[in-house]
């Protein structure tokens, strides 16, 4: 599998002879408001045009409808008629984009080789929670890849703990920047990130969604600091940059 950052939780994934696109947000830097009156959104620029980005893109995945996860510019630029998994109730917005090959995707879907499956995810906590609405997690299995658990906008919580444990993957994919909304933390932080790398001690962690929104709290700086406090090598937890590529082949 190689996995590659754009920015925040846009995401480019060449997996099982499939190139994925995940989470896409286009917007331009500074393009939409500020959550916290620190810059407006997004903080950074895209590291590659929206062209490239889009070049041999097989499938779109929409874990939810955020304008980071996806925006009014990635409504426009993606090509219409590309296969796109959403979650279960929000496919009708899409294809009201103008979108011609929806699927939710309730549990399992088979594309190829890659099994998807989707896992329980939650926004936050109890009010805040309910505030961000759904959201879901995702694996990918395929002969000759390392499994792969794609954590999606979410805290580490018991559902989340229990579908890593039943999956074993040998690659997550967290949401570590610790964002806040009405001072409740809405996805993964250093501390949830350290204590999520702790109970999946065979797993990789690659962290994203960090130092592109204002709300973000938690750094790359700061994430590595943790890790390291928290006995957490860089082989373990591997913290991209924008435009940076992680390869992992299966164990």
């Amino acid at each position: 599998m190689k996995l590659t950052l754009l920015r925040n939780a846009t995401l480019k994934l060449v997996y099982g002879g499939r190139v994925f696109l995940i989470d896409p947000d286009f917007g331009s830097m500074g393009s939409r408001r500020s959550f916290t009156g620190r810059a407006q959104n997004p903080m950074v620029p895209l590291p590659q045009p929206i062209e490239a980005i889009l070049d041999g893109v097989e499938t779109v995945i929409v874990s939810h409808l955020h304008a980071d996860h996806f925006d009014d510019e990635a409504k426009q630029a993606v090509p219409k008629q590309l296969p796109l998994i959403c979650q279960p109730g929000q496919a009708e917005t899409i294809v009201s984009a103008g979108f011609t090959d929806v699927t939710p995707l309730d549990r399992d879907l088979t594309l190829g080789p890659i099994l998807l499956t989707r896992h329980p995810a939650q926004h936050g906590t109890g009010a805040v929670a309910e505030t961000m609405g759904p959201v879901m997690g995702l694996s990918f299995q395929a002969p000759g890849e390392p499994t792969l658990y794609w954590c999606g906008d979410s805290v580490v919580y018991p559902p989340l703990l229990d579908a890593v444990a039943v999956t074993r993957p040998d690659v997550i994919v967290t949401h570590s920047g610790g964002a806040l909304w009405d001072e409740t933390l809405i996805i993964m932080d250093a501390e949830q990130t350290i204590a999520l790398a702790r109970a999946c001690p065979e797993a990789v962690l690659i962290a994203t969604h960090l130092e592109a929104l204002d709300h973000c709290m938690t750094s790359r700086k700061d994430l590595r600091a943790a890790a390291e406090a928290g006995g957490i090598d860089a082989h373990r937890l591997r913290i991209p940059a924008d435009g940076e590529t992680v390869e992992i082949t299966a164990r």
